[in-house]
Parts: structure tokens; C-alpha cells; sequence
């Protein structure tokens, strides 16, 4: 605010001891808009000068456009620092609050992220949208990789406008919080009403994990047990699947906002054919696969593990651990074959 009320005998009388406080707010017309200032005419007060730093992100002004600046400097000779982004800030908390309490979606631009999440300015007013409250579309899944993965993948988001809805707000604070997961709410309840268990779906992993992979499926998440990649046993979903890859898998169950998907259970099971060719009484060459203190299972084909059990070692005390050796290929007899169990069993060849 002026410290002192110009008047137009001031004008005609060429007044020259005309004052600005800092924190002043006042109209102003942009002269010129440069790469890292915008130059404004502040009419009785002379001219002003907007740093980069004070213009604000996500926002693009021209030559000619009146504004309203806050002053953050007047004693710095003929020129008076003044504030676009200040400007907005102080009236944006208003529209924020507004927005928040009408429950509706805007558009964001984040400026900058960190592991956390994305830096967001709306309104003058900076704000955060926490990793958690990105979309399924948006979430950073990462596995076994470098957490330095995490945020190259919200660097990514930088720059690219969003979808969001006000999540908190807190002027006293300084506390801004935005949501892309609220804001597509009821587009993601429609699409959840469009699809059952049964369909099959197409989707794109996000990230693949120890356990399995995570997909987006038209902005739903659905998740791929490493039981339900393929009929072959998994060791490492990240032989099967890469981030990027497009799949088609079918619902095999809904669970509140998540898919439950399979890809195998959309091929035959290679378990059922392979298994025909194998009688009781068969010799068979097999490779140990895992030891345990029941027995140990035995790879006899490319789909098909079957189980030597503990008695069948011919000992009622005897020791799988020290009977087997991983990857040790052996001979083995069939003395079970139940294929409504999917279950064929072994014995040892005397």
C-alpha cells in the first residue's frame, strides 16, 4: 500500500517523493517479457522488474496484459522489484479454498519432483502431490532396482499437465496437497462397473516385483501373481515380463480399486498333455528343483514338477537334504498319476 495518497495536484505538480511499502499490491501493465524477467510499468511509481524467480510456473503472461505485482523491493533506485507470483499467492489461497470445498478437478503442471513426489504450483500457491496419491497410470512401481528409478520416473512427469483434485489445505501452514487418485474416482468407478471377473482384459506393465507385475489397465491397477504368469514354474517374473510390456490377461478376481489378472490361465495348460505321457510303473529322468523336509520335487518335463515324497526314500528316518542335491538330475519310477489333482508322484529307482 502507498505511503502517501497521490493526488492529481501531486501529478501536476510534478511530485517526485512518491513512496511504495513493500508487500504492496497494484496494478501494472507488461512492457516486455524476457526469459528470465518481465519488465511492467507501474504508471506514477515508474517502472518494475519481475525476476524469474518471482513470475511463477505453469502460468505464460504477454505484452500488453494488466496484472497485479506485490512489491518486494522499492529502494533499489529508479527500478522497484516487484512480485507476480506473491500476487497470485495471496489471492489464490481464496480460490483454493473455494475449489477444495466444491470438490472439483483442475489441471496441474508439476515443476519439479523428489522420491516423495511432485512439486506443483496452482494459483501463486505451492503445493505437493504425494507418491501415494498418483494414479495407477502415473505410480512409480519399482522392484529390485535403484530407488534412484523412483524418481526418474517422476521426473518423467515434470512439465506434463495432470488431472487433480484438492486433497488439504492449510494457509497457517503453508499446506498444499493434491490428488490425481481422487480425481479420476468416478471415471475408475464407471470402469470398474463395465467389467467381471472372467473378462479378459489388455494392459501395460508399470513394474515387475519379486512376487509378480503390476499393470495398468485403462487407468486400473491389476496385479499378476507370479503363480499366474505361466504354467512353467517362475523363479524371477523379470525372466517372463519387462516394464513397458503390453499383455492380455483375464479378471480372476476384483478387490475394492485392484485387478486380480492372469496371463496363463488364458493358454492351455500344458501340465494335462504333458502328464498323458506318463504311466505308472515309467522310468523317468528328472532334475531336483527344491528339497524339503517332505521330500523333494523333481522337474520330469518343461510343465510338469512331481514329488518324490519322504516315503518313498525306502527309510522311515530318512533325510531329503542329504538323499538330494539341487539341479541333481536322477532316474525315478512313477508310482502316482492324479490329473484332478495335477499331481504326479515318485519313487526311487531300485
Amino acid at each position: 500500500m502507498a505511503t502517501k495518497q497521490v493526488t492529481m495536484d501531486d501529478l501536476l505538480a510534478g511530485a517526485a517523493d512518491v513512496t511504495l511499502e513493500t508487500g504492496a499490491s497494484l496494478e501494472a501493465t507488461i512492457l516486455t517479457v524476457k526469459k528470465n524477467e518481465i519488465v511492467v510499468d507501474l504508471g506514477i511509481y515508474g517502472i518494475g522488474i519481475v525476476p524469474k524467480r518471482e513470475i511463477g510456473f505453469g502460468k505464460t503472461y504477454e505484452v500488453g496484459e494488466v496484472v497485479t505485482v506485490s512489491v518486494i523491493e522499492a529502494d533499489l533506485g529508479d527500478d522497484i522489484i516487484v512480485s507476480l507470483r506473491k500476487a497470485a499467492k495471496d489471492k489464490g489461497w481464496d480460490e483454493i479454498q473455494t475449489i477444495l470445498e466444491k470438490g472439483e478437478t483442475i489441471e496441474i503442471v508439476p515443476y519439479d519432483a523428489n522420491r516423495g513426489g511432485l512439486m506443483i504450483e496452482y494459483e501463486g500457491v505451492r503445493g505437493f502431490m504425494p507418491v501415494s496419491q498418483l494414479s495407477a497410470e502415473h505410480y512409480p512401481r519399482v522392484g529390485s532396482e535403484s530407488k534412484d528409478e523412483i524418481l526418474n520416473r517422476l521426473n518423467a512427469l515434470v512439465g506434463h499437465p495432470m488431472k487433480a483434485q484438492i486433497l488439504d489445505v492449510d494457509k497457517k501452514q503453508n499446506k498444499l496437497i493434491f490428488s490425481e487418485k481422487e480425481a479420476i474416482r468416478d471415471g475408475l468407478e464407471k470402469k470398474f462397473a463395465s467389467i467381471k471377473v472372467g473378462d479378459t482384459v489388455k494392459g501395460k506393465i508399470t513394474g515387475v516385483v519379486d512376487f509378480g507385475a503390476f499393470v495398468n489397465v485403462d487407468g486400473i491397477e491389476g496385479m499378476i501373481h507370479i503363480s499366474e504368469i505361466s504354467w512353467e514354474r517362475v523363479v524371477s517374473p523379470s525372466d517372463f515380463l519387462k516394464v513397458g510390456d503390453e499383455v492380455e490377461a483375464k479378471i480372476i478376481a476384483i478387490d475394492k480399486d485392484r485387478l486380480s489378472l492372469s496371463i496363463k490361465q488364458l493358454q492351455d495348460d500344458p501340465w494335462v498333455s504333458e502328464a498323458d505321457k506318463f504311466k505308472v510303473g515309467d522310468k523317468v529322468e528328472g532334475t531336483i528343483t527344491r528339497i524339503t523336509p517332505f521330500g523333494a520335487f523333481v522337474q520330469i518335463s518343461p510343465a510338469v514338477e512331481a514329488l518324490v515324497h519322504i516315503s518313498e526314500l525306502g527309510k522311515r528316518d530318512g533325510n531329503p537334504e542329504k538323499m538330494f542335491t539341487l539341479n541333481e538330475k536322477k532316474e525315478f519310477k512313477i508310482v502316482e498319476v492324479n490329473k484332478e489333482a495335477r499331481k504326479i508322484s515318485l519313487g526311487l529307482v531300485k
